[in-house]
């Protein structure tokens, strides 16, 4: 695990320095979520960075919450999507790292714009009937926001997906407890959302996502109840802006960017393990 601790300590690195350098973007649910991008795509999923919008014969990953851009787009770079020095474009002018994921630049690893909450769901979905269309016995998942489930469009969807059996998908959804107005129970409380998917049929696991331990044997016990008859829900537990101290657990940096002095303070907790771009 000592790797992927490293990797999820430089791809925290990376989120601090892409916001810092043009004062816009998400650092606070990207650093919390770190651990899991890095468990994910480079232990567990089985992809292909030689980029195929197809995705055929390869597990396929989407990002519902695309706010949280900054952390994926490490992850892919770190794991060979495109080059590392890209990351030094993200939201400038003319560059494929937009602010949220999108397609028309042809970024590859991004398969779909993510900027409206609560569509992914939908999409994953649907990727993962194809692959069962296609007899193609590989895995989707999907990550979410807990404050993005207070869009409908994702209930609909869960309904879908136990009444049709969609047992090749592992969502999961990052349940930090803030959005962008504030802590999620103040803004509208989502409740035991364990009962609720339990509710809607649906295989529901917990974990702590910011422990790479507990990361990795989520993830590979959730694999083991595909093909099982019930979709897959993962409930993650993390802390906004986790490893930066001043940033952790607070949603105001759920969308602003730290200064210079921030940015020193966060790097000094950061260690830079597999260079800097």
């Amino acid at each position: 695990m000592s790797n992927l601790k490293e990797i999820s300590a430089q791809i925290r690195r990376d989120i601090v320095r892409m916001v810092h350098g043009v004062q816009s973007g998400h650092p606070g649910g990207s650093l919390g979520c770190a651990d899991y991008f890095a468990a994910l795509f480079f232990k567990i999923m089985k992809h292909n960075p030689d980029f195929n919008m197809d995705g055929q014969g390869e597990d396929l990953f989407f990002l519902s919450n695309g706010h949280i851009s900054p952390v994926f787009y490490s992850a892919l770079a770190r794991s060979g999507y495109f080059p590392v020095g890209e990351l030094s474009t993200f939201r400038k002018l003319n560059s494929r790292l937009q602010g949220h994921p999108t397609t028309h630049e042809h970024l590859p690893g991004v398969r779909i714009a993510s900027g409206s909450l609560g569509q992914g769901m939908s999409v994953a979905i649907g990727a993962a009937m194809a692959k069962k269309l296609n007899t193609d016995p590989h895995t989707i998942f999907s990550l979410h926001g807990d404050g993005e489930l207070d869009e409908g469009q994702n209930w609909e969807a869960i309904l879908f997906a136990a009444h049709h059996k969609v047992d090749n998908l592992i969502a999961t959804i990052d349940v930090n407890g803030q959005q962008i107005d504030g802590p999620t129970e103040a803004v509208m409380g989502l409740n035991n959302l364990k009962q609720k998917f339990e509710a809607f049929n649906w295989q529901v696991l917990e974990m702590d996502g910011n422990d790479m331990d507990a990361v990795v044997e989520g993830l590979t016990i959730a694999k083991t109840f595909c093909g099982k008859g019930k979709p897959i829900v993962i409930l993650m537990k993390t802390g906004m802006g986790k490893g930066v101290d001043f940033m952790e657990g607070s949603h105001e940096w759920h969308g602003i960017s730290p200064n210079d002095e921030q940015l020193e303070k966060a790097l000094a907790q950061l260690p830079e393990t597999l260079g800097d771009y």
